[in-house]
């Protein structure tokens, strides 16, 4: 008996505490928020034919991408101005803006740099994913904007088609060292 009053009074005093839940958010307190389950949430447009208008209408969900140490998240309007973001950016957030120079500097300004480890930790993550760091990206933004702009440009995370050759041995003498020859 006194499990299952430990079990309801649990879920009761949970749902007391106010967890935050992507889908229960204001439009415009979607973007740069983590759900009290430490997933981000994002703003995604819903089509009218799903909301039963005739205009495009936006949606907080619940999005895939978990964050470490950082639940129950609302980011600030000062990191929203601070870091030069848009609290209404639809979809996923990219790396894109990392190679605009007025977006980076923002970021890596320390009045954002310093105070908002949510949309710090966002675009570490996605610099990362384009094969540079954060850290290395501000440095060089200190010393020459041009160049962290080409040093995210050019990552190589996105290189160009290989040709088959490529894979293919040098020439036909090549051959005769390989195991199959033998």
């Amino acid at each position: 008996m006194a499990m299952i009053l430990f079990l309801v009074f649990s879920l009761f005093l949970q749902g007391a505490l106010g967890d935050i839940v992507c889908e229960e958010l204001p439009v415009g307190m979607c973007t740069f928020s983590i759900a009290s389950s430490g997933k981000r949430c994002l703003l995604e447009t819903q089509t009218p034919s799903s909301n039963g208008g005739t205009e495009a209408a936006y949606q907080c969900k619940t999005s895939e991408v978990v964050v470490k140490n950082m639940p129950e998240w609302i980011e600030s309007e000062e990191c929203i101005s601070a870091c030069g973001v848009d609290r209404y950016s639809v979809g996923k957030i990219s790396s894109d803006s990392l190679i605009e120079p007025q977006f980076t500097s923002k970021l890596c300004a320390p009045a954002c740099y310093q105070n908002c480890p949510n949309v710090v930790d966002l675009y570490y993550n996605l610099a990362l994913a384009e094969g540079t760091s954060l850290p290395e990206l501000c440095k060089i933004e200190q010393t020459n904007p041009r160049r962290a702009m080409i040093q995210i440009s050019s990552s190589g995370s996105a290189s160009g088609p290989v040709s088959a050759a490529a894979f293919g041995p040098a020439s036909t003498e090549s051959l005769a060292c390989s195991p199959a020859s033998i």
